[in-house]
């Protein structure tokens, strides 16, 4: 999983339309009638191709995140013979590993939380999720992601408290009364829903502790659970495979009207959807390269661009300054306000992101001084107060990240992070607070408890918080800088 950073592509210069007027060039008397007539039905066609311009702009943009999520749905839970297959629909797979340089497949990767995963097929009737007890001390979250890639509920520590639970995940066509021995519903508006659960790793040596109850989650259907007769089957589909050439191109549009047939149509998006039609994006509906003309079709190409182009000024203005951060692309349908913009942002960043009251992610790319970090030049720390470490109701950590590859950093003590469990391992300074060392060789034996390993050459690290506390949701609470120290 990577709720990580990617590098924005700079959009393709936008092409102009070019109407050539039928005037005779020998001729500068007035022309004739027939000529005028041809003027305003090209000015029409050039208008014409400028909605369809805007338009594309519009329907990529909202709709980028629901193909970006096919794209994990069909590789973990429909491409069976695939390197990321987990598990087929209604059914868990669990990943249980510590990450380390060795892995390749993702960039930034998490080492705190080993992952679940649970795609779900809601058509047919809910799914009811098993959670075993936890206890008090462990963290733990189910992450409930519609279609359009929604955090539209958790299922986590401060619901069950530690305790063991059954929750149901209903589709949108599901009505009824609360099943006796549930404790919570919670409805999707897609047919298809995702649930990604995070179970906390304490340290290497607990990794066995993880297996274990990842091996106790249990997925479901409702019929199984009451015991009763099963609802006829959904009807079977047929998935187009996901194929990275064609979503980035125009077959963007034929995965997004196979996806729209699962999801019925918000109110909030109606007038959007409706406006989608005139380009020939609608449910279940095959999308057509072939028929559109060569002027259309670089619309159609220009709109996706522009929307590119957006973003990029996006991240430019807002994210690169810090007036954005991850938890404002990431959350419920209300949260997020209709903001497309946004949505298609968190999607191109890092797919799957936590709303922000369950985790906070702060990064570090630059010194003190706005200067990239190289450890190859200099050696930093970063100090947090007595009473300054990040507040949160779980747990935080920091993790080290090769600057050009992206990766956990190999180093001779093979720590990749430092987290809250290990605070009694840590030396506290004389004041009670906390120095990290973040640098390429060891700070010396009496530090090297506190030493976080940078390689030999630029690097980056992000400072998770798992159930932050309201100071850091709400920003309040500030991150220290990195200082250097040679």
């Amino acid at each position: 999983m990577k709720p990580s950073l990617s590098a924005m592509r700079l959009s393709a210069l936008l092409a102009a339309v070019a109407i050539a007027l039928a005037l005779p060039a020998c001729k500068p008397e007035t022309p004739p009638a027939a000529t005028t007539t041809d003027q305003p039905a090209a000015a029409g066609q050039a208008d014409q191709v400028a909605e369809a311009r805007a338009i594309a702009k519009d329907a990529y943009t909202w709709g980028f995140p629901v193909v970006e999520n096919y794209k994990s749905m069909y590789a973990q839970a429909i491409n069976a013979g695939g390197p990321d297959f987990h598990a087929p629909f209604n059914q868990i797979g669990s990943a249980a590993s510590v990450a380390t340089p060795k892995d390749t497949a993702i960039i930034t990767p998490n080492s705190d939380t080993p992952y679940s995963f649970l795609w779900m097929d809601l058509r047919a009737e809910p799914v009811v999720i098993t959670i075993p007890a936890l206890g008090e001390k462990r963290y733990f979250s189910v992450q409930l992601i519609d279609m359009y890639t929604y955090n539209f509920a958790y299922i986590n520590k401060a619901l069950t408290q530690g305790k063991a639970g059954k929750y149901l995940v209903a589709g949108p066509d599901w009505k009824g009364e609360t099943p006796k021995g549930i404790d919570k519903v919670f409805q999707a508006e897609t047919q298809f829903a995702y649930g990604l659960i995070r179970t906390q790793l304490f340290a290497p040596d607990d990794l066995a502790n993880v297996k274990k109850l990842q091996a106790q989650y249990k997925a479901q259907p409702l019929s199984a659970f009451l015991g009763t007769p099963a609802p006829a089957p959904a009807a079977k589909i047929d998935f187009p495979a996901y194929d990275a050439a064609k979503a980035n191109d125009l077959g963007f549009f034929s995965y997004l009207n196979f996806l729209l047939q699962f999801m019925p149509p918000n109110p909030a998006d109606a007038d959007l959807r409706k406006r989608f039609e005139t380009i020939g994006i609608a449910p279940g509906k095959p999308f057509d390269e072939a028929a559109l003309s060569p002027e259309t079709r670089q619309a159609l190409l220009d709109g996706i661009a522009d929307a590119d182009k957006d973003l990029q000024e996006l991240t430019a203005t807002k994210i690169n300054t810090e007036q954005l951060f991850s938890a404002d692309f990431f959350g419920t349908r209300d949260f997020l306000k209709g903001n497309s913009l946004y949505r298609f942002a968190g999607a191109k960043l890092g797919i799957y992101g936590n709303s922000g009251s369950e985790a906070d992610y702060l990064s570090y790319f630059v010194d003190a001084k706005g200067a990239p970090l190289d450890a190859s030049q200099h050696d930093y720390s970063l100090h947090f107060g007595k009473d300054s470490l990040p507040p949160t109701n779980a747990f935080w950590s920091i993790t080290m990240y090769d600057g050009k590859s992206k990766l956990l950093v190999d180093n001779p003590i093979n720590r990749y992070l430092i987290n809250s469990p290990m605070l009694s391992k840590l030396k506290r300074d004389a004041d009670g607070g906390l120095t990290l060392y973040l640098q390429h060789a060891s700070p010396g034996k009496d530090k090297e408890s506190n030493w976080l390993p940078a390689p030999n050459g630029p690097f980056y690290a992000i400072l998770r918080n798992y159930s932050p506390a309201p100071s850091v949701v709400d920003h309040s609470w500030k991150k220290p800088p990195l200082e250097t120290t040679r």
